[in-house]
């Protein structure tokens, strides 16, 4: 155990975050104990970063109380990182290592101290001693005597190897500018980290370093991720900010008792709603019965008459009262079914007279068809032709082609040579959300372009489980990132299509949206095109994969993607 573990402490209780007139954060309370490797999950938008930003103490809540004491110091990586663009590299590894550089100064004036003592002068004081020992724990609590060895190591881990420590942060690109700050918060050794995607800018090798180095550390995480392998590698508790409840929700036993849990609750919501049914069946039977039998007393001349007739008119009126109050009350408090996963609901279509194959067992059809297009330096592309119901994952680095191949194939982007037939009716899904979203309410940007009026296209929003009823009059302007991704998702979801080309569908939504979006890929019947850089959704995709180096197909011979098999072109 941590020699500090039993005097850290993190905790909220009943703490309030707005900003302006919109509530993040309202009333949570939650623990995370020493020692514990907790991520904070939920879409973007939610509060992730603010709840991270509160525990840091770069923001104060607006109610409600926050302890954070590790003796063993806190780093804090956040999303926008605050390096001066005049200094240097070593500049921003001494501002990381700034404490225990000091604790070092204090060491070796505390020494200074003790030797530089004359012939007959009293000895250190038990109080200089104890002062002395106190500041060699703290620095040895803190592994100072390794501070150097860890930054070279956290340097290179993170890919940052061959820059040298005079190279000036403003020459550094964005992603080098994120993992010099990640490799320097991981350098000082706190006792609490935490950390604001700390996967972003890294790629394969660098984040299964990152995964060995929390694994091991020996105080408390607290991160923000949206990448479930580093969740099933690293965490051990999951908290979960809900933007619509504004609460934060504690699961234990990391992704995997997060999964677990989530499912429980749903059956346990299907099983209320079952029971509410039968209730509310039974009370109107009841109701129905005895009002029935009220009404045949009056009419039977056999139930007598004076004191005892009128006593039972009363019990079955009393009886009646009671079902219809009880038959009110359950509908007024109705226990709706829990949603039904999202599904794509819009079948492929008809397109030019033709019957477009909406199986991947059928015979496959050209969808699309690229022929020798490029566009600037950035894309050329020999040859490409997507089939019905086949499956392509486009990948490579970034700047290596893959949306503006995207835009291409969803008609977003014109080539400036080449040909591009299309076949098909595209559905598509870009990377980035528009830069002024519009003023229309949710609802009604949801319906445009289709018939008939708004109104009409609530309950099918509705019934995908992405909305509450209150959020289709909001205008989308005011919506968060993350609902102003499950909009475009309900749109192409409702929509026709025969091929999806889909951009990082994964970004901004919550990690259980993630999942059930992948089970109605699964089930859907068209051809997909997806660019994604989520390791779980690039691990369990199955079909063909384009790599992309340079705007070019990695490979020599190019590739087709099929509704039966990877073939490749000869």
């Amino acid at each position: 155990m941590h020699p500090q573990r039993d005097r850290a402490q993190l905790t909220l209780k009943d703490v309030s975050k707005a900003y302006g007139d919109r509530s993040v954060l309202d009333q949570v309370t939650l623990t995370v104990r020493p020692g514990e490797k907790t991520a904070v999950i939920g879409e973007n938008g939610s509060g992730k970063s603010t709840l991270l930003r509160l525990l840091a103490g770069v923001e104060a809540p607006d109610s409600g109380e926050i302890t954070v004491r590790f003796p063993g110091g806190t780093g804090y990586l956040a999303q926008t990182l605050d390096l001066d663009p005049a200094g240097t590299v070593q500049d921003a590894v001494d501002a990381a290592l700034a404490e225990l550089r000091d604790l070092e100064h204090r060491i070796r004036a505390a020494e200074a101290a003790l030797s530089e003592r004359k012939p007959g002068d009293p000895g250190p004081t038990d109080a200089e001693l104890a002062a002395y020992g106190d500041l060699l724990t703290a620095y040895e609590d803190r592994d100072g005597y390794r501070a150097d060895a860890r930054t070279e190591a956290a340097l290179h881990g993170l890919g940052l190897a061959r820059i040298t420590r005079d190279r000036a942060l403003a020459t550094l690109s964005g992603g080098e500018q994120s993992r010099l700050a990640l490799a320097c918060v991981l350098a000082a050794a706190p006792e609490l980290l935490l950390l604001d995607e700390p996967t972003n800018h890294l790629d394969a090798r660098a984040v299964g370093w990152l995964e060995e180095h929390l694994r091991a550390h020996r105080g408390t995480v607290v991160t923000i991720t949206h990448d479930r392998a580093f969740l099933e590698r690293v965490t051990t508790v999951i908290l979960e900010v809900d933007r619509d409840l504004r609460t934060v929700a504690r699961y234990g036993d990391g992704w995997d008792g997060y999964r677990t849990a989530k499912a429980a609750a749903r059956r346990r919501w299907a099983q209320e709603h079952q029971e509410y049914l039968a209730d509310l069946a039974r009370t109107e039977e009841l109701a129905e019965a005895a009002g029935q039998r009220l009404a045949a007393t009056g009419k039977d001349p056999g139930q007598g008459f004076g004191k005892h007739r009128r006593s039972h008119e009363a019990k079955l009126s009393g009886q009646v009262r009671a079902a219809r109050t009880r038959l009110e009350a359950l509908r007024r408090t109705p226990v709706p079914a829990p949603p039904r996963p999202p599904a794509f609901t819009g079948r492929p279509t008809e397109t030019e007279g033709t019957a477009v194959s909406a199986g991947r067992g059928a015979a496959p059809r050209t969808l699309l068809e690229l022929d020798s297009v490029s566009v600037g330096d950035r894309l050329h592309l020999p040859s490409l032709r997507v089939e019905s119901g086949a499956r392509l994952l486009v990948t490579g680095e970034n700047g290596a082609g893959k949306t503006t191949l995207l835009r291409v194939l969803a008609g977003d982007l014109t080539p400036d040579t080449g040909t591009v037939h299309r076949r098909a009716r595209v559905g598509y899904l870009p990377q980035e959300l528009p830069a002024r979203p519009t003023r229309r309410t949710l609802l009604a940007t949801f319906a445009a372009g289709r018939p008939g009026f708004p109104d009409e296209y609530a309950d099918e929003l509705l019934a995908l489980g992405l909305f509450r009823p209150e959020d289709l009059a909001v205008p989308v302007a005011a919506l968060s990132i993350g609902q102003q991704r499950r909009l475009s998702l309900a749109r192409l979801m409702t929509r026709p299509a025969d091929l999806l080309v889909l951009d990082e569908p994964t970004n901004h939504i919550a990690l259980s949206l993630v999942e059930e979006l992948e089970a109605a890929l699964d089930q859907y019947r068209g051809a997909v095109v997806v660019v994604s850089h989520d390791r779980s959704f690039r691990a369990r995709f199955t079909g063909d994969v384009l790599e992309l180096r340079n705007g070019r197909p990695a490979g020599a011979t190019p590739v087709y993607a099929s509704g039966e098999a990877a073939v490749p072109r000869t």
